[in-house]
């Protein structure tokens, strides 16, 4: 089978049998259309046999990822990210063995190694100082000071927050349920901080516009307005947190998923148990929250200091 059949009949397969989302659609086939590309381009012909991919030609498109490929944008991939486009193969090597095809076993693609991720999150002084920057004066404002508390209060991914529509929000309860990564079903948390945020925004509200989040810039004749057009999107909110970051004097770049692990921290340094906070982020597996060590370790040193027998 040629890999250009190959890939869209996994792609296919990905959207009708395993029923992903289509944002998770997209990325593999972002990774493996990009996989293809450097493939034939590197081998000079207009379509491969599957089956005749080998350890060889994934070795060397991870040297090609690691020392040659610069993203236009970030440059230089991260580790993290090389991994991605290795995972989306060995996804799509197990669908072809499936498919009864003799092609390289996935256990044969491993992935390079990481070093622990530095987690970047805000301490409550400066969670103070990025909020109380925001000027709350006109509706602007008050939707960006919202976002900030919604994102804090409910450690909501960016992709999610932008997919609400406000009939989602039930402010009375201060609770409702997102769909996350892979379809996971959750319910999330609304501070006392963040219902007040969000009832002044909804006040000042007189559009009748359903995404919870809206633009006040770009086009404004009303034929074009519809509630897609309309909706906030992810890299509005980045650059709203990063001009904010700027103006609070915060010297290190944070977006939307700061939010998320200051969430995690906050939870963590006050009591909560690690798998309820796996939970209220909505990760898989508990390895994943188990990146929060800064506020464990200093867990553990309280612990060490107030029961070795070396203190008393």
């Amino acid at each position: 089978m040629g890999l250009k059949d190959a890939v869209l009949r996994f792609l296919e397969y990905c959207e009708l049998d395993k029923n992903l989302s289509l944002t998770s659609v997209r990325m593999y086939g972002y990774y493996l259309e990009f996989f293809q590309s450097w493939l034939l381009k590197n081998q000079g012909v207009k379509d491969y046999d599957v089956e005749k991919i080998d350890e060889n030609i994934v070795r060397n498109f991870r040297l090609y990822l690691s020392h040659q490929y610069k993203n236009p944008h970030k440059g230089d991939l991260k580790r993290q990210t090389q991994n991605y486009f290795l995972v989306a193969l060995r996804s799509f090597f197990r669908f072809l063995i499936r498919q009864k095809l003799d092609v390289l076993a996935p256990e044969m693609i491993e992935l390079g190694k990481q070093r622990d991720r530095n987690i970047k999150f805000l301490l409550p002084e400066e969670l103070e100082k990025l909020f109380s920057i925001v000027d709350t004066k006109e509706v602007l404002g008050l939707r960006d000071r919202a976002i900030l508390e919604v994102l804090f209060s409910t450690g909501l991914r960016v992709s999610e927050l932008v997919s609400l529509n406000r009939e989602q929000v039930n402010l009375d309860s201060g609770e409702f349920g997102v769909i996350g990564k892979g379809g996971k079903a959750r319910v999330v948390f609304l501070s006392k901080k963040a219902k007040e945020w969000l009832s002044k925004y909804f006040q000042k509200r007189t559009d009748p516009y359903r995404p919870l989040f809206i633009r006040y810039s770009g086009p404004q004749i009303k034929k074009e307005l519809t509630d897609e057009k309309l909706r906030l999107s992810v890299r509005s909110i980045e650059r709203m947190i990063d001009k904010y970051r700027k103006k609070a004097g915060i010297l290190f770049r944070i977006g939307p998923h700061a939010l998320r692990h200051s969430l995690a921290t906050d939870l963590l340094t006050h009591g909560a148990d690690i798998r309820s906070v796996q939970e209220m982020l909505g990760h898989k597996n508990i390895s994943t929250t188990q990146i929060y060590t800064h506020v464990t370790n200093t867990r553990l040193r309280e612990v060490h200091e107030k029961y070795h027998s070396g203190n008393k």
